[in-house]
């Protein structure tokens, strides 16, 4: 059963921000290699030396319960089985996805790793240009506070009123 390689769009939408890290989670990665979640966390158990806790991590309950509220609760199946895993999923960063291609060594496996590494490096991209666009947005801001300067500074004082004219103390003749 091999699928197409996933638009790489589709594949940014499944990337989440965890602990600070891009990441995917093994259900994501499971549905997208076209293999069972348990099936990829066996491959993974089975090479534990190839997937340190910089390459993925198990969230924490609190983690698994703020994604499973956001992505809508348990779906009742006819079978009374929950969509939802009861185990706390897996989180993948970039280099633990690209570790995944050597573990699960089918065709689409690996078109499908490719395609996840483009998206990776798409948003990293993006993140880029943001921050050039951040910085560039800085910089004008900064030149046109200082030429604009004189401007407010000269409307400031048009703006403020006149103060009012001594009264003179003492007799005032009238000539």
């Amino acid at each position: 059963m091999e699928s197409k390689p996933q638009d790489t769009r589709a594949i940014e939408s499944r990337i989440l921000v965890l602990r600070g890290q891009r990441v995917m989670l093994d259900a994501d990665l499971a549905q997208l290699y076209g293999v069972k979640v348990k099936a990829l966390n066996q491959a993974v158990r089975r090479n534990a030396d190839r997937f340190p806790d910089d390459f993925m991590f198990q969230l924490e309950s609190d983690e698994a319960d703020s994604l499973r509220s956001q992505f809508v609760t348990l779906d009742a199946a006819a079978s009374r089985r929950g969509r939802h895993s009861k185990y706390r999923p897996y989180a993948f960063t970039e280099q633990g996805v690209a570790m995944l291609s050597s573990v699960l060594k089918s065709k689409q496996a690996v078109r499908v790793n490719v395609e996840i590494m483009r998206a990776f490096v798409r948003l990293r991209a993006l993140i880029g240009e943001n921050r050039e666009l951040a910085r560039r947005l800085d910089a004008l801001e900064a030149k046109y506070d200082r030429q604009f300067k004189v401007v407010f500074d000269a409307m400031r004082e048009l703006m403020t009123p006149a103060a009012p004219p001594k009264r003179r103390i003492g007799f005032v003749t009238q000539n």
